[in-house]
């Protein structure tokens, strides 16, 4: 596990580091020092930190906005729709919903270029359909293309929490959801009494993992809008592969996915903190 560690993570982290000081184009061309300059312009780059703020509207769309309706969501299959209509009606939802987990990301990029497409696009013409006469410009539109986009990243990671929560509420005494039946607590209670308090370290596994992924979000963004309309759904690691690509800014790349990368290991430490101690308070 070390030496993967080391491999993987540790060794392609400091190389990167070390691109990171310098000013270079790429392959054969001369590699320039350049210290912290790399950092200093990064904080002067108002489209870095305007692809820094668009990470929060990712954080929405793949962490908040699917914990909470996964949460609901695997809730209902569990203690209402398992008891009432039977445990495979329950597993077909669950698998329904996690089926844009499994597609390769491109078909669903795809898929969903096509859904919000401006000209003959399915939502445009639904609401052409209905009498709207002028539908959005879903993906170009500077103002409304990071909603489209958070609404494509809800889709895709929502049967993630619904599959881990469901999971987790297996291991729940059912009798706890029957006395509580028995005493007239409704679903709602249940909800709130019992299988939140119950799954909470499943709540936290869902967070910490769903927010790295946020915070890195990429394929999405290069198949839906690549940053566009003006910049406007760009997000850091977009950003550093067009430095390092397009731009042909190796050393100002290496230091976007840097800073990024630490962000992510402070978010990551802080969330693991949280849940440390959470577990040890309820221990005791």
């Amino acid at each position: 596990m070390m030496v993967g560690t080391l491999a993987v993570v540790l060794v392609p982290f400091g190389m990167n580091v070390w691109y990171s000081l310098f000013q270079w184009k790429g392959g054969l061309a001369p590699m320039r020092w350049y210290g912290a300059g790399n950092y200093v312009d990064l904080l002067g780059d108002a489209q870095f930190w305007l692809a820094f703020k668009n990470s929060v509207f990712m954080i929405v769309g793949i962490v908040v906005v699917p914990t909470i309706i996964g949460l609901v969501l695997a809730a209902m299959l569990f203690d209402y729709l398992a008891r009432e209509f039977g445990s495979r009606v329950a597993a077909t939802l669950r698998a329904m919903y996690y089926l844009p987990q499994i597609l390769p990301i491109a078909v669903a990029g795809f898929v969903w270029s096509w859904v919000l497409a401006t000209q003959n696009g399915l939502l445009n013409s639904v609401l052409a359909a209905v009498g709207d006469t002028s539908p959005p410009d879903w993906l170009g539109n500077p103002d409304i293309a990071i909603y489209a986009v958070m609404l494509v990243l809800v889709w895709l990671q929502l049967g993630y929490p619904v599959v881990v929560f469901m999971a987790a509420l297996q291991r729940v005494d059912p009798e706890l959801y029957e006395a509580a039946s028995l005493d007239g607590a409704g679903w709602w209670r249940r909800f709130t009494a019992i299988t939140l308090p119950q799954i909470r370290p499943e709540v936290f596994v869902v967070v910490i993992t769903a927010t790295v992924g946020a915070l890195k979000v990429f394929a999405p963004i290069l198949i839906l809008t690549g940053g566009g309309p003006e910049g406007s759904t760009v997000v850091p690691s977009y950003y550093s592969y067009r430095n390092f690509f397009e731009l042909s800014k190796v050393g100002y790349g290496s230091a976007i996915a840097t800073v990024m990368s630490i962000v992510i290991f402070v978010i990551a430490g802080v969330l693991m903190w949280l849940q440390r101690r959470d577990a040890e308070g309820k221990a005791a």
